[in-house]
């Protein structure tokens, strides 16, 4: 019995190494767990050391739930406030419900159908709104009883979306290039195509240039249309190497529309005199959720014959969450049929056009949230407040004065004086009136005004007239053949949190600033006139001495 007993209770150094190791660690993580815990009930993020540590690296060990997030809110408070940032388009408000519907969406695959075929109808389902909504002809069916999709996909923003359809327009020019010049598959893959597009483009344009090998041809608008291109500067550009021609709505420089309405004409009239058969890409990636609710806007959209795509982004003015960008297609045949891709090693088959494969259903159920949300009434509702707004508030813009009565600003947009509902984006751009600034000497800029408007936390962007021209190797360019490349403005975009109460103050804090500068250039002239009597009085005197010296 003893040695029995002897065997059972035998030490535990004699037990393998290795399980007394993995034992420990065991302990030990359980007791760092509990810890964590203890830390996490008796502790705050800024008693605690974890307040010490920045993010540079990956920590050994993890922090509590409620210090990391925090040490993600600290961070965060660095930013700019997003509402008071009116330089960007892109939406910053949303509803408790929108917010829950996006963490839903965070977590599905919009890639894997077969899984998740319910969010996949749905976005479906959104992608059929829009191309109404853009006036799309409606896709065949090959049943009695079939109700079929519209072409289309939710993206990644509209960055995404046009350079979908720039492959889907370059493919469909090389297949009809190839049959035309007699060429192999191979030898077509040599040949470099052009796109016609204004120099006001969006970096979207440049990824597709340089990532695609696409050569950009350039359409330069004058700032005194409005930035605005002209329809018959597409004849000279178009050959049979183009693969199509981009319009414009809402130049994200000033919000003007360029007229897609008199491109189609001439891309029309192009391709029947050279028998080509170049279509448009219309880049609404602001406009596409304004233009609609616009009654005086002419066609711009699918009832236009040479439109084959239309790309939006959907968290700008469609008001869905950031990353949301959509892409229709007049039809697939020759067009989206080119970029598509069929996946089955997730258990179906999953169809896809998009660069991206897997991607949240955030953006596609936040669209749908505000669709249904506002439907067509309020969406027009919400784009007239939004004009309304950005109306009243170039309307006291244009009625600043200097001293002498002349104007403070020369408005750029894409409005007129005398026009009460301008055909464009609620954005307000102007700039430093140059004739006032060269005729007074003013110190102060365009520059000047958005680092002051700071101080009072409002981002107002300004910027310079001028792109690196990619079919020049790069080279500083002007974006306007009226304007040199030193020109500049600013702009206010009107988003729906910039409501009425907070324009005020915007323009309340403008003419302050303003005020600010005219004090400034009073000093200054007071001082340079001062300066010029002391001189002029020093060389009197020297002038009387030297009289005097002379005489005696």
């Amino acid at each position: 019995m003893a040695s029995t007993k002897h065997s059972s209770d035998e030490p535990t150094a004699e037990k393998d190494k290795d399980q007394i190791i993995e034992e420990k660690e065991f302990i030990i993580t359980r007791l760092r767990d509990e810890i964590a815990s203890l830390r996490e009930d008796q502790e705050t993020y800024y008693s605690s050391r974890d307040s010490a540590i920045e993010c540079v690296e990956i920590p050994m060990y993890g922090f509590p739930a409620s210090h990391a997030k925090e040490l993600i809110v600290q961070n965060r408070e660095l930013d700019h406030r997003p509402r008071l940032n009116t330089s960007s388009y892109v939406n910053v408000v949303s509803e408790p419900e929108e917010r829950e519907v996006a963490l839903m969406g965070m977590e599905v695959n919009l890639a894997d159908g077969s899984v998740y075929p319910a969010s996949v109808q749905l976005h479906d389902s959104v992608v059929n709104m829009i191309a109404a909504l853009w006036n799309c002809p409606k896709p065949e069916t090959r049943a009695p009883d079939e109700t079929p999709n519209y072409c289309g996909a939710g993206t990644v923003g509209s960055t995404e979306a046009c350079l979908l359809a720039g492959l889907a327009h370059k493919f469909r020019w090389r297949r009809w290039y190839a049959k035309k010049h007699g060429l192999t598959k191979e030898q077509v893959l040599g040949v470099i195509p052009n796109i016609v597009i204004s120099s006001c483009y969006q970096a979207a344009w440049e990824k597709l240039f340089r990532y695609f090998d696409v050569m950009p041809r350039f359409m330069f608008p004058k700032l005194a249309n409005k930035m605005r291109i002209e329809a018959s500067q597409i004849k000279d550009l178009v050959d049979d190497k183009t693969m199509a021609v981009v319009g414009i709505l809402g130049n994200h420089y000033n919000g003007a529309y360029d007229p897609i309405w008199d491109m189609d004409k001439v891309v029309a009239e192009v391709n029947a005199e050279k028998g080509l058969q170049v279509g448009i890409h219309v880049d609404a990636a602001s406009g596409g959720f304004v233009a609609p609710f616009q009654d005086n806007v002419p066609p711009f959209d699918f009832r236009l014959e040479n439109v084959l795509s239309i790309s939006a982004s959907g968290h700008k003015f469609g008001e869905s969450v950031c990353g949301t960008g959509w892409l229709v297609f007049r039809h697939r045949e020759d067009l989206a049929e080119h970029i598509s891709v069929s996946v089955t090693y997730l258990g179906g088959v999953s169809d896809s056009i998009t660069l991206n494969f897997s991607r949240p259903a955030a953006g596609a159920y936040v669209q749908l949230y505000k669709f249904m949300r506002l439907g067509k009434f309020g969406y027009k509702r919400k784009i007239q407040r939004q004009l309304d707004v950005t109306n009243q508030f170039r309307k006291m813009a244009r009625e600043l004065k200097w001293s002498d009565g002349e104007p403070i600003f020369e408005i750029c947009d894409g409005s007129s004086p005398d026009e009460e509902n301008p055909v464009c984006l609620p954005v307000f751009a102007a700039r430093v009136n140059p004739e006032l600034r060269k005729k007074k000497h003013l110190h102060f800029n365009d520059h000047s005004l958005q680092h002051a408007m700071g101080e009072f936390h409002w981002y107002v962007g300004a910027y310079f007239l001028s792109f690196e021209d990619f079919s020049k190797d790069g080279h500083l360019a002007p974006l306007c053949s009226d304007e040199p490349v030193s020109s500049s403005m600013f702009r206010v975009v009107f988003k729906s949190n910039l409501t009425h109460v907070l324009s005020k103050d915007l323009f309340k804090r403008l003419k302050e600033v303003l005020d600010h500068f005219r004090k400034e250039e009073t000093i200054s002239t007071m001082r340079t006139v001062l300066l010029q009597c002391l001189f002029n009085c020093q060389n009197s005197s020297k002038r009387a001495y030297i009289v005097l010296v002379g005489n005696g």
